[in-house]
């Protein structure tokens, strides 16, 4: 039997965990414009240290949460920890936006290692009738963490943009002990495991080339000869990838995990709702910096409304899934969030704050309503010796749809002024409604936004389409769908 305290403990070490990400990642964001201007480098790294760390992620955690179904989940998380605060450390310490880059990528490492195994460990602790309310708690906090860091990035970049990457480091050593001491491998691990190399390097190509593809096509062109062979050699890799996972008897990436309606649909819902919100903070970013002049303390306040919506929500919507189910909590909050989106098409250079606090308001309820349900609903529907990779895989596809609408959208907006103007809006040499190509700048913002809400609506509809939870066989993990 469970100790009834532990998994308490383990929340909260998984809790800080999210907690001290999350936070890094929101004051980042703020902070960008004045990162650039203090290491002299441009637009294009300025991306890739967004999107470099994103995509880390979503190659690594899957392969990771296998591991850990093998060996266990408390040495890799408290190694995560670790890694992720020296490499906050050295993010601090860069002279070039190269170094930055490459500190992240070492950041992104610690993260996939805390990332793909957080989840798993609160799903082991807890039990099924309880798991909705600790992912709700766990999304609290994570809003919490989204409210409090674009205003204290802000504040820290007033005082020097290195001090956003200083202030992990005590969070990280205090994160690192907490979680060494308190945490505990509940399941037993099981023997003669063995690792899926050739599918991990099929998956681990395959999907990095995809995504380079992806992110490099919407600013030199889709059609270079480059980016359609890349297209075309990722599509192949995975392709072999699915063909070696189906024949291998222990895969890296278990697709009976996309064999069941609940699950198959539950991940795709994932995929798609990244992809609808994840460049709405970025380039809001732009807009209230670039179009209404605001200092990066101004505009993370302005950020806060839509996460603590979510915040609000989060716990709330995950306690009720714990009654009444994912299924209409998930696609309803999608739904929501479609609304908020919606607002956002009608964005102008006089635009009200009010109003767009209002959206920001109206998206984050949705956002909550829809992430703990859904969370709680792929982690209680396998067996605990498949956690890590079903968190893993979960955390693949919000990952991946976040970098596909990051991608997508600075693409569409690039597409509509000189990146010189795009740079120039991004640094604050252009602020303002009277500055250069305005017009354009919205009318690529209006279209992006659109472009998410149509993602949102998708999202909803796929969500709803989940089916009856597998019943796995214990001994043989063959699902046996229920009929309903």
């Amino acid at each position: 039997m469970k100790n009834i305290s532990y998994k308490w403990i383990a929340l909260s070490c998984t809790t800080l965990g999210a907690l001290f990400s999350v936070l890094n990642g929101s004051m980042l964001l703020i902070s960008l414009p004045d990162i650039m201007k203090g290491l002299n480098t441009n637009m294009g790294i300025i991306m890739w240290i967004v999107m470099g760390y994103m995509l880390s992620l979503t190659i690594l955690v899957p392969a990771i949460g296998r591991i850990a179904d093998m060996f266990g989940r408390k040495k890799l998380y408290v190694s995560g920890f670790a890694i992720f605060t020296i490499g906050s450390l050295l993010c601090g310490l860069s002279h070039t936006g190269l170094q930055l880059l490459i500190y992240r990528i070492i950041q992104s490492i610690g993260g996939s290692l805390m990332v793909a195994n957080s989840t798993a460990i609160v799903a082991d602790a807890f039990p099924k009738n309880e798991l909705g309310k600790a992912l709700g708690i766990n999304s609290m906090v994570v809003s919490i963490a989204s409210v409090i860091g674009p205003i204290l990035g802000g504040f820290l970049a007033s005082l020097g943009w290195r001090y956003i990457f200083y202030i992990n480091v005590p969070f990280g050593i205090i994160g690192t002990l907490w979680a060494l001491i308190q945490l505990k491998e509940l399941d037993k691990i099981p023997q003669d495991q063995k690792f899926d190399l050739k599918g991990t390097l099929l998956f681990t190509i395959g999907l990095l080339l995809f995504l380079i593809a992806l992110s490099f096509g919407g600013f030199v062109g889709w059609n270079k000869k480059s980016i359609i062979l890349l297209f075309i050699i990722s599509i192949i890799m995975m392709f072999a990838f699915i063909y070696v996972e189906n024949n291998v008897d222990q895969p890296m990436l278990d697709l009976r995990l996309f064999k069941t309606r609940i699950l198959a649909f539950a991940y795709g819902s994932t995929l798609l709702n990244g992809i609808a919100r994840g460049a709405v903070t970025f380039l809001l970013i732009f807009y209230l910096q670039g179009i209404k002049a605001m200092d990066p303390l101004k505009a993370g306040i302005f950020l806060a409304p839509f996460a603590l919506s979510m915040m609000f929500v989060s716990p709330i919507s995950g306690f009720l899934s714990d009654k009444y189910g994912a299924r209409g909590l998930s696609s309803l909050g999608l739904l929501i969030s479609a609304f908020g989106l919606l607002g956002f098409v009608r964005i102008s250079p006089k635009t009200s704050l009010t109003e767009l606090i209002i959206w920001m308001l109206i998206m984050g309820f949705g956002s909550g309503m829809f992430f703990s349900p859904n969370t709680s609903e792929i982690m209680g529907s396998v067996p605990s010796d498949r956690r890590g990779i079903a968190a893993g895989t979960r955390t693949m596809m919000n990952n991946a749809g976040q970098v596909i609408s990051i991608a997508l959208s600075m693409a569409i907006v690039s597409s509509s002024i000189t990146p010189q103007a795009m740079q120039a809006l991004f640094v604050g040499t252009q602020v303002g409604s009277k500055g250069i190509a305005i017009a354009q700048f919205i009318s690529g913002l209006r279209e992006a936004f659109l472009i998410s809400m149509i993602f949102s609506l998708i999202a909803s509809f796929i969500s709803y389409l989940r089916g009856p939870k597998p019943n796995w066989s214990e001994k043989t993990h063959k699902i046996k769908t229920e009929e309903t």
